[in-house]
């Protein structure tokens, strides 16, 4: 039974256990006994050992070692500025936002420099700047926008900016896809959009052609890595359920392309307030207010074209997606943006006599008309997504993203968050393996989940300081490869545990355990601020208290606020 308890971290990292043959890849397969040689080869198969395993990261004594571990170069080092984050667990928490437009984008209009100093007013510590593939774009602004980030990088120091693209996928939706600051960054972009965009290359409709197209560009993104020209590239599909178009087969396709590159999801859209309450017929929160159509993967559900909670459908739903994913032991993050475009109650609009097709931007924005019908808010201001990094740098942002070191929220709900797999009775400091790891024990190991959350103590930016009233913990059996790549639903993982919040300063602990362990499983833990909630999708002894299904024009989003960790699984052998 969980129950909750205080504890002190302090900075000894524990020894891991004696590591189980099966799981040390020091020992060949010709050394190991029958059983150990099955036991691996599941593993394997299961994607959580070798270089697929948690995107390319294993966890040794809460250590990752990446496949792609690539120096550090002049863009990339501790800026030395006091820049600390939130140093919760060992980590520099590193806030951020993948998905941000600029005036290079043909339905938004602010410039970069306006968008990151919001971004850092708002607490941002990194942004990538993402602006719609088209053939604007790849004719002029993927090269035009590169000089105004040059520019932002040196004007807000401690401010990460990363030069991305919002990739339309062949077949599919859209993704961020960015690469790290270099010599090189904005050839690979042109030349990855130029190639292999759906827009550019007219391949947007759903046929094994398209599929291939998209699978061709990660593994190009891949090679520009292996070849050194950038020194990391990261692919996050954005808003997946919003037109049903990304199919479960297609998202598992994508990630094995390149574990390294394809690793997530944005787990809640942007758009968040498009929601409110409004004198005009109301939208949906995210709009997210779309119906099949032809392109759709037809097994989803109706109830996937809209958020739960503000949060997408394929993380909302316990049992779903994203956890059918995690039960076979694929690595896939999910991630929190803004997808800043046109941001409610600002004052200004599209600079006058802009020609976006000759010129690839919009003129400068001017002062305008309080835009009381916008439905985004500035990055950082209500969306955020929290990485792990080992210091304030470019490199140490992208290898926590690809180590799925990651969880957000809305709202600024909490201030901090540790999640960690234990042998049980471990309290020794930072010990245990953190979000994204793998916990590898013998078979028989008691194993148990601490959750450390500080709670928020500041007014967010809605003037309010928000109270977490519960967290749940979720957990599910690796159950290994699927022989349906279409499917969608893991019926073995729901709501093991629900622990109430009775505290509204400091720091809450909670542990849970889980027992002798023989079977590999793996965790993951939400928090809400209690307001609105229904049974999950897959009925309420998998998820009784989930979040609700949002309603067209009356989805105040500052009144239904939830975080999300992402996983940790726990390997026996």
């Amino acid at each position: 039974m969980g129950h909750g308890h205080p504890h002190h971290h302090d900075h000894d990292h524990a020894a891991d256990a004696d590591v189980p043959p099966a799981l040390d890849l020091s020992v060949p397969d010709s050394e190991l006994s029958p059983a150990d040689v099955s036991r691996r080869g599941f593993l394997r198969r299961a994607g959580l050992l070798g270089a697929g395993a948690a995107a390319a990261a294993t966890v040794l004594g809460g250590t990752p070692a990446f496949a792609h571990d690539h120096g550090d170069d002049d863009h990339d080092h501790d800026h030395g500025r006091g820049h600390d984050g939130d140093s919760t667990g060992g980590f520099k928490w590193l806030a951020g936002d993948h998905h941000i437009h600029t005036q290079y984008s043909s339905d938004a209009q602010y410039r970069v420099i306006d968008q990151a100093r919001h971004a850092h007013a708002y607490g941002l510590d990194w942004i990538v700047i993402t602006d719609h593939g088209s053939v604007a774009h790849a004719k002029i602004g993927v090269e035009k926008v590169n000089p105004d980030i040059v520019a932002t990088r040196e004007q807000i120091k401690d401010l990460l900016v990363y030069q991305g693209m919002e990739w339309n996928i062949p077949a599919a939706e859209h993704a961020t896809v960015f690469v790290h600051p270099g010599r090189n960054e904005v050839a690979v972009l042109k030349e990855f959009e130029n190639a292999f965009d759906g827009s550019v290359k007219n391949a947007g409709g759903s046929s094994p052609a398209n599929e291939a197209l998209a699978i061709a560009g990660i593994k190009f993104l891949g090679e520009q890595v292996r070849r050194r020209r950038v020194d990391g590239a990261l692919f996050l599909a954005n808003h997946p359920a919003r037109r049903g178009i990304d199919s479960p087969h297609e998202i598992r396709a994508w990630r094995d392309a390149d574990p390294t590159v394809a690793v997530g999801m944005e787990g809640a859209p942007g758009h968040q307030a498009a929601g409110l309450p409004r004198a005009t017929p109301g939208r949906n929160r995210g709009y997210y207010d779309n119906s099949p159509s032809a392109d759709s993967f037809a097994g989803y559900p109706a109830e996937s074209y809209r958020t739960w909670g503000g949060y997408d459908w394929m993380t909302a739903t316990v049992g779903g997606l994203w956890d059918s994913l995690l039960a076979e032991g694929k690595a896939w993050w999910i991630s929190a943006n803004s997808d800043s475009h046109v941001n409610y109650l600002d004052t200004s609009q599209r600079g006058p006599d802009s020609n976006f097709d000759l010129n690839g931007k919009s003129n400068d924005p001017v002062y305008g008309p309080l835009l009381t019908e916008a439905g985004d808010y500035w990055p950082g201001q209500y969306s955020r997504t929290h990485v792990g990094a080992s210091s304030f740098s470019y490199k140490a942002v992208m290898d926590g993203l690809r180590a799925g070191r990651v969880w957000v929220d809305h709202g600024g709900l909490i201030k901090g968050l540790d999640v960690r797999a234990r042998v049980a009775g471990d309290r020794r400091g930072n010990s245990g393996t953190a979000l994204g790891g793998v916990l590898r024990v013998k078979r028989g190991t008691n194993v148990e989940v601490t959750i450390d959350i500080d709670l928020a103590d500041t007014p967010n930016w809605s003037q309010f300081v928000p109270v977490l009233a519960r967290v749940d913990l979720i957990a599910g059996k690796v159950t290994g490869a699927v022989s349906d790549k279409d499917t969608f639903t893991a019926p073995n993982t729901r709501v093991v545990k629900s622990f109430e919040v009775n505290k509204r300063t400091g720091r809450i602990s909670f542990t849970y355990s889980f027992g002798r362990i023989n079977e590999p499983f793996y965790l993951r833990v939400r928090g809400t601020d209690g307001k609105r909630s229904q049974p999950g999708l897959m009925g309420a002894g998998v998820d009784p208290v989930g979040p609700a299904l949002d309603v067209a024009g009356a989805a105040d989003p500052w009144q239904d606020l939830w975080f999300y960790a992402n996983p940790i699984w726990v390997l026996p052998s």
